[in-house]
């Protein structure tokens, strides 16, 4: 792991996206709550609070950190038949939260897809990013369009 003890601790915020490809009639039963297995939403983002607070026993190099929050945000678009999932996490401390959001993202589409699997199973996972972070050294960082590696 890279040496974080001479940084000084500050708020840091990352903010992650990612989706899931769904059939219209799945995600109607997904936000009617009518899926076999319970309220998916709910489950869905109790499981990206649990995956992001275990993201360190999951990435072998990635440092433990304290949350100070974590916001999980769901955007069903019957149409397209997408479920967007975005994750806010928040520390202060030594070292960003990328990897927590990311992971929360990541654990939410996979409890998505999980608990959908007896009603569809051609859902595709696809678009984990980082759209954005703030705090630390680097600054602010954020996602720009056909630009993907931005600095502020």
């Amino acid at each position: 792991m890279v040496d974080v003890s001479e940084k000084p601790n500050t708020k840091r915020v990352a903010v992650a996206q990612g989706a899931i490809l769904i059939s219209p009639e799945t995600l109607k039963l997904i936000v009617t709550e009518k899926i076999p297995k319970g309220d998916v939403l709910t489950v869905a983002k109790i499981a990206a609070i649990t995956g992001a607070k275990k993201t360190s026993e999951l990435i072998p190099l990635c440092h433990p950190i304290s949350l100070d929050s974590l916001d999980i945000e769901f955007q069903p678009d019957l149409k397209a038949g997408r479920l967007t999932v975005i994750a806010t996490a928040t520390s202060t401390g030594k070292t960003g939260v990328e990897m927590e959001a990311l992971t929360a993202c990541a654990v939410a589409l996979l409890t998505v897809y999980d608990m959908c699997k007896s009603a569809e199973r051609g859902m595709t996972i696809e678009e984990i990013f980082l759209v954005e972070k703030r705090g630390g050294r680097s600054g602010v960082w954020k996602r720009g369009v056909g630009d993907q590696n931005r600095k502020e």
